[in-house]
């Protein structure tokens, strides 16, 4: 009789010989899939891939089918003594008879579950103890048999073990995984080789189900393989049961390694996605990926950005270390710090390499070549291995990961390495959106400070300036500041903010800041008359830019005082803060901000200024908080101001600096600040401002 099937493909003829009854079935139909020919002498031929229950319409009487599809649905083994059958028997015709069986799930080389059915014939001589003992040895035999040829197609271990627990007999595959000698194997010697961190769980929940006896039992843990490292295995286990009596334990052990990585590859990376979603700001993105990394593949990780592409003269190359994260056990490393990396270092040689450096070594003891290089560590303590991980953005390396892990955690390797990658490599496309924002800030930010010019130096008036960029570090702000004397002998002063906090903002700026002072250089005439000019040229050149501004222009009276004229552009008022303690906003000429007006107009406004008086410039980062009214906002700067109205110049524009919060400090600040001298002070004769005679201030 033909043997064709699912199974045949590991060498069931194997089971040809033996002289029981073997029959295989697969599915929940329990479909036919192997007889032998002491079955078919027994009970005939039966179709193969054929319902049992159709191709035994004789054993309709028994329990047969039902312990099929219990044995199938909890993978119980269960045994069946004297049913009566319709037995073939050796001559010709049926002849009532009894048989016994014993039924045990199984499942094949490639994953198809079904039920291992061994028959015998029982005769009246037959105690039923003997029956049992030789059915049972007759089952064992068969799933030592199908053990081996699983075995032989490489998919899983399978064992047996005492009603109490202890290893009696188990196919060779587990000594070709481990290294195990039987010797060293039987009884409770596979415990051996489990991983130190799963063993007392692993023994804890095995005996309990010795105990009570569930009708399956799975376990995953690590066991040590012959080359020393550490494999994930599954474990599934059921009692072989008669009545009440537990006969033995059968098992599979099966090696999932490849499976659990894939696993964890896969929820790590879908953690790593649901971090870095919609999160814009560079730091704070890295951060959240060194905390999906631990401790789920390192103890420690930490982030290194690299703000220069070339190395400083000498071969040392700078890097800022922004995010960090240890396992909550171990101590914490500084997020924030600057480190050197000097030639040969290990930081250093993963960004020349731009290639990953693995190192593994004992607990605590890293060679020489990874020793800190300074006074802060920056691997983590007791660490056993590390990875240093550059991150390569548009064929620059932007940043290095560092990652280790500590203590009898298993050293890291390369399929940990590999996870390092695919997170980062997950989070590139807004890790260089990141990137490529923080470069667009840098680029202003060099634009800003370059037209941040410092103030003239004035023998008869005191100017200070300050400009302090914005604490978010993904916004740019489009604020400026300008001060210069043109050849006339006035003092010209501006202050503007550009909307928006990009780079666009930032060259928008620096063209209406040239811009204005083209202007006010051009004729001499009002202020108002210059910003209107400013504006018409705004709404013609840059049709989407907004601005607002201050001009003033400080000319000395033949008096001896000084008079300033200005006008406004939607911008905070100037506040003039007397030498008496007073202090007062100008608010003479109010308009509307730059590029709004079709056809602007711009009010002109002169303010006497007392000896001894500041006159104070800014830009709205110095007084704008989050859910304030401005003029709440206004009052508070005008009582600091008087507060410091007696400090130096330069000590009167940081103390107002030092009233904006950190948690507020989302805006650029820019401060000019004027005084005019005390009555002593005053130069007995002169008719105009002194011209400039090099600098002074400096923007913070």
């Amino acid at each position: 009789m033909s043997q064709d099937g699912p199974l045949r493909t590991i060498g069931l003829d194997a089971f040809d010989a033996a002289l029981t009854a073997v029959v295989i079935t697969h599915g929940p139909e329990h479909r036919i899939a192997y007889t032998n020919p002491s079955h078919r002498n027994m009970f005939g031929d039966r179709p193969l891939g054929t319902p049992v229950r159709e191709a035994f319409p004789d054993l309709a009487r028994t329990a047969y089918f039902d312990i099929l599809d219990r044995v199938l649905a909890t993978g119980r083994a269960e045994v069946l003594t004297a049913a009566p059958a319709a037995l073939t028997g050796s001559g010709t015709g049926k002849r009532p008879s009894y048989a016994g069986c014993s039924v045990s799930r199984l499942t094949s080389a490639d994953g198809t579950p079904g039920t291992l059915g061994v028959w015998l014939e029982m005769t009246e001589q037959m105690t039923e103890a003997e029956r049992i003992r030789i059915v049972a040895e007759e089952r064992r035999r068969a799933l030592l048999r199908y053990a081996g040829l699983v075995t032989a197609a490489g998919s899983q271990v399978i064992w047996v073990m005492a009603p109490r627990g202890g290893v009696v007999e188990r196919s060779p595959g587990w000594e070709q995984m481990t290294g195990q000698r039987w010797e060293e194997y039987r009884g409770d010697g596979w415990a051996e080789v489990i991983h130190p961190d799963d063993r007392e769980p692993v023994l804890r929940d095995w005996y309990r189900a010795l105990a009570e006896v569930p009708p399956r039992f799975t376990v995953s843990y690590r066991v040590r393989t012959v080359d020393g490292s550490f494999r994930r295995v599954s474990v599934e286990a059921a009692p072989v049961i008669d009545g009440d009596e537990v006969l033995e334990w059968v098992g599979t052990c099966r090696d999932v390694e490849q499976e659990w990585q894939e696993t964890r590859r896969e929820e790590l990376l879908a953690r790593a996605s649901a971090a870095s979603a919609g999160i814009v700001r560079l730091e704070e993105m890295l951060l959240a990926l060194t905390r999906v990394i631990v401790p789920a593949v390192a103890d420690s990780c930490t982030v290194y950005l690299l703000p220069q592409a070339l190395p400083h003269p000498g071969g040392t190359r700078s890097a800022e270390r922004v995010a960090a994260t240890t396992r909550p056990d171990l101590p914490e490393l500084p997020p924030h710090r600057e480190e050197h990396l000097s030639p040969g270092s290990p930081l250093a040689r993963a960004v020349e390499q731009r290639a990953p450096v693995h190192a593994v070594f004992p607990p605590g003891s890293p060679p020489p070549q990874l020793a800190p290089s300074g006074e802060e560590p920056w691997l983590a303590a007791g660490a056993n291995s590390v990875i240093l991980l550059p991150v390569v953005v548009e064929g620059t390396v932007a940043a290095l990961v560092t990652a280790s892990v500590s203590g009898n955690r298993p050293p890291l390797g390369r399929p940990e390495s590999e996870l390092l990658r695919l997170v980062l490599k997950q989070a590139h496309a807004p890790l260089r959106s990141a990137l490529e924002y923080q470069r667009t800030k840098q680029v202003a930010l060099a634009l800003q400070r370059s037209l941040l010019t410092d103030p003239p130096d004035l023998p008869d008036l005191e100017l200070a300036v300050r400009y302090r960029p914005s604490n978010a570090a993904a916004e740019v702000g489009g604020d400026w500041y300008d001060s210069f004397s043109p050849t006339d002998g006035t003092l010209v002063l501006t202050v503007g903010d550009v909307t928006g906090h990009d780079l666009p903002a930032a060259v928008n700026m620096s063209q209406l800041r040239n811009m204005l002072r083209g202007l006010a250089l051009d004729r001499r005439e009002s202020t108002g008359d210059v910003l209107r000019r400013l504006d018409l040229s705004v709404q013609t050149l840059y049709l989407e830019c907004t601005a607002t501004c201050i001009l003033g222009r400080v000319e000395r009276e033949a008096t001896g005082l000084f008079t300033f004229h200005y006008s406004v552009a939607g911008h905070p008022p100037p506040l003039l803060v007397g030498a008496d303690g007073t202090a007062r906003f100008l608010t003479e000429a109010q308009d509307p901000l730059l590029g709004l007006v079709p056809d602007p107009h711009y009010v002109s406004a002169a303010e006497t200024l007392p000896t001894g008086s500041t006159l104070l410039l800014y830009t709205d980062g110095l007084v704008e908080r989050r859910d304030e009214d401005i003029d709440v906002s206004l009052e508070r700067l005008r009582r600091h101001a008087i507060d410091a109205a007696r400090l130096p110049l330069d000590d009167f524009c940081d103390a107002l600096l030092a009233t904006v919060p950190a948690a507020d400090g989302d805006d650029d600040v820019a401060v000019v600040a004027l005084r005019t001298p005390a009555p002593c002070e005053r130069p007995a004769t002169t008719e105009r401002i002194q011209p400039p005679h090099g600098p002074r201030a400096r923007p913070t």
